[in-house]
């Protein structure tokens, strides 16, 4: 459906402008669909990726300030959440032996078993983007990536 349908006809002042709202709108909406997935597993977008980031690290662990690095969307209440999945058994959290000022996190099994169980779920999420066929998806990845250049 066209931006100006989705937002009920706004007149765009510039090419550039109709890119800022189409892609803010789009960005949204994606979100919307990935928050109602996640929160059936009782998790927000962010909590499962850091759970991802930690099962790439597995058996190793990395420090909340490692994490936040790693994360798609730069949250600085990384110690929070981490204490979030801490209450759900989903990550350890061990002062670190380098540095006693730091806190190492690991994936917990259960936190492993999660993800695992949640990624072939995953491609059903991922029937969002069947609008597209795999030749448009690739050029969207290009153009995205030449947009953040």
């Amino acid at each position: 459906m066209k931006i100006e349908d989705e937002i009920k006809g706004e007149d765009f002042v510039s090419v550039q402008h109709k890119l800022r709202v189409n892609l803010n709108f789009t960005y949204l909406w994606t979100q919307d669909q990935l928050q109602h997935f996640f929160a059936g597993y009782g998790l927000t977008a962010q909590q499962y990726n850091v759970l991802r980031i930690l099962r790439g690290a597995f058996p190793h662990s990395y420090t909340t300030s490692q994490i936040l690095d790693r994360m798609l969307e730069k949250n600085a209440g990384v110690s929070r959440m981490v204490d979030r999945l801490l209450k759900k058994e989903l990550v350890i959290k061990e002062v670190s032996a380098k540095d006693k000022r730091l806190v190492d996190v690991t994936i917990s099994y259960k936190g492993h078993a999660l993800c695992e169980r949640m990624d072939e779920e995953m491609k059903q999420v991922d029937s969002i983007y069947n609008n597209l066929d795999l030749e448009e998806m690739d050029q969207l990845n290009h153009l995205l990536d030449k947009l953040r250049g």
